[in-house]
């Protein structure tokens, strides 16, 4: 366990035992939301070296990994990311979780999947309005309460003189300037911060992650394109997490430093095993072997109503006239497809039949 010594002495120096927060940010920023910035802080000659991040499933201890696999056993439709969707009299429809990133073992799909894209009318993502940025924006600037504070609060507000202190240093270092977001909600900074050095760079040199490189092959086809969401309703439902829970996450994920690409890569292996479920039981294992002292349930529950449930149900629900139409290929975060309230069991009470394709 010579990498968890490494762990514990990174966070005693910077951190109070609250880390799994600024965990599930990372995963928030992978899989749930869309991220809607691509800021390169790093230099090119230091791209190598910041990728390279270690699977931490290697380094939990046995138990640790074996609880974290029995609670992961326990969730509906736990594991698998690429589903059939069967009605009687309907065509046949298809249902893929993705991972909310560039990274090429990722993008690069299946021929099973490619061929369900290429022969399906309909293609879905969660939000098409982040394909035209001006638009997007538009609609934000109708509402900056949300990215924004508009009462005279700042970011650091609420925080207190330490980790105001640690906030603007590391963001400094980042290459961005307290004053540039200081009165930007915490949950935006957190966006800003929250993905590796590599994933900024792909993002920064053009490269799409996986949502936007499936809507670019359907409109080669000239298919019919459609959203379950708008970009408002995304961005209003991490706007209406609690502040305190916002600049938590924030402080968290700056303190994770270096340890962000071994948490990414973690995620990244298990997406690709198609263990999705073990996800966020591994990332509250790994938050225990960093130090993590309380119990974050109450917090994660809030988290995973909010940002997982609630719009698992309003995209069934607008699932379930595509679907009736037959022949779509929708692509949604895999974090929303598991579990008794997720998007698969939801489809199911609509009378529909899923089965996992290996």
């Amino acid at each position: 366990m010579t990498k968890t010594i490494t762990w514990r002495k990174l966070l005693n120096e910077n951190i109070d035992h609250t880390i799994a927060i600024g965990l599930h940010v990372l995963a928030l920023i992978s899989f749930v939301v869309f991220t809607m910035f691509a800021v390169n802080t790093v230099q090119s000659e230091e791209i190598d070296k910041s990728c390279i991040g270690n699977n931490l499933i290697n380094e939990l201890p046995s138990q640790a990994l074996k609880d974290a696999r029995s609670e992961a056993a326990k969730t509906p439709n736990g594991q698998g990311l690429f589903w059939k969707i069967s009605k009687d009299g309907k065509q046949p429809s298809w249902l893929y979780g993705t991972m909310h990133v560039t990274d090429p073992r990722i993008v690069n799909l299946s021929d099973a999947v490619t061929k369900a894209i290429d022969q399906s009318d309909t293609v879905v993502i969660e939000t098409l309005d982040l394909l035209d940025p001006l638009k997007a924006q538009a609609a934000l600037l109708k509402n900056p309460e949300l990215t924004m504070f508009t009462d005279g609060q700042k970011l650091t507000s609420t925080m207190s003189a330490d980790d105001k202190s640690f906030v603007e240093a590391e963001l400094e270092e980042r290459g961005i300037p307290a004053s540039f977001v200081a009165r930007m909600k915490p949950w935006m900074v957190m966006s800003l911060v929250s993905v590796p050095d590599c994933e900024q760079q792909r993002k920064a040199s053009g490269e799409q992650i996986l949502d936007f490189a499936i809507v670019e092959r359907a409109k080669t086809q000239d298919k019919e394109l459609k959203g379950l969401e708008t970009i408002l309703e995304q961005v209003t439902a991490m706007a209406s997490l609690p502040i305190d829970f916002q600049v938590k996450g924030l402080v968290e994920s700056l303190r994770l430093g270096d340890v962000l690409t071994d948490v990414n890569e973690t995620m990244t292996q298990l997406y690709l095993q198609e263990d999705i479920a073990l996800i966020t039981p591994a990332l509250k294992a790994v938050a225990k072997e960093l130090g993590q002292e309380e119990d974050p349930d109450e917090d994660f529950g809030a988290f995973e109503a909010k940002i997982i449930l609630e719009r698992n149900y309003l995209m069934a629900e607008r699932a379930e006239p595509i679907l009736n139409d037959g022949n779509a290929f929708i692509a949604i975060g895999a974090l929303h497809l598991p579990g008794e309230e997720g998007v698969i069991e939801l489809l199911r009470k609509q009378g529909f039949e899923i089965t996992r394709v290996q």
